[in-house]
Formats: structure tokens, C-alpha cells, sequence
């Protein structure tokens, strides 16, 4: 090859189009759960993510900003206060991931 292009393993297309992390993210199921928390808050819990192929706090900041929430990553999922069940299956199906209902 020689041309300085790195060629994915997984795709056969070059590296730099990015195409094995949304295929990474096509083929990852999350669930999206609502937690009662202390005093009866709300805590909107996402599960399933390959860690490998997902920055899951880089996907836990932009789902806080899109959602205007606070929230934390913790052992692989992402924890944001509040009910933003429907908003949050919307902007992960628009990121590229699979929501099982």
C-alpha cells in the first residue's frame, strides 16, 4: 500500500473515515432504565455499551449539554438526574446505537 492510509480490519475502508466506530456503535443494544434515587429522584440509567469502541464519557457529556443535566459515568454506564428516558433513547438512536424499548 504505501501511502501513508491505514486500512481497517474490519471494514476495508480507511481508518480515517471512521466507518468501524459507527459500525462499533450499530451493533450495540442499550437498555435505558429510571432509577428512585435518595429522597425519590429520578435517575435515568443507560447500560450497555462496549467500552471498547464507545468513549462513554465523551457520550455522558454530550448527552448532559443536549439534555442541560447533571450525571456521572460509573463501572461502564451512564447515570443522568432525572427522567430523560424518550429524549435519551432519541439522541443515542441519532449517534448511531441501537435502543431496545
Amino acid at each position: 500500500m504505501g501511502d501513508g492510509k491505514d486500512i481497517s480490519d474490519v471494514s476495508g475502508l480507511p481508518d480515517e473515515l471512521g466507518i468501524d466506530e459507527d459500525l462499533g456503535r450499530a451493533e450495540q443494544r442499550l437498555s435505558i432504565r429510571v432509577d428512585e434515587r435518595t429522597y425519590g429522584k429520578a435517575m435515568t440509567v443507560v447500560e450497555g455499551f462496549d467500552e471498547s469502541s464507545v468513549d462513554v464519557g465523551d457520550l455522558a457529556s454530550t448527552l448532559k449539554s443536549r439534555l442541560a443535566t447533571g450525571g456521572t459515568v460509573d463501572e461502564g454506564r451512564i447515570e443522568l438526574q432525572g427522567d430523560h428516558r424518550e429524549r435519551v433513547a432519541e439522541i443515542l438512536r441519532d449517534e448511531g446505537f441501537q435502543v431496545e424499548e
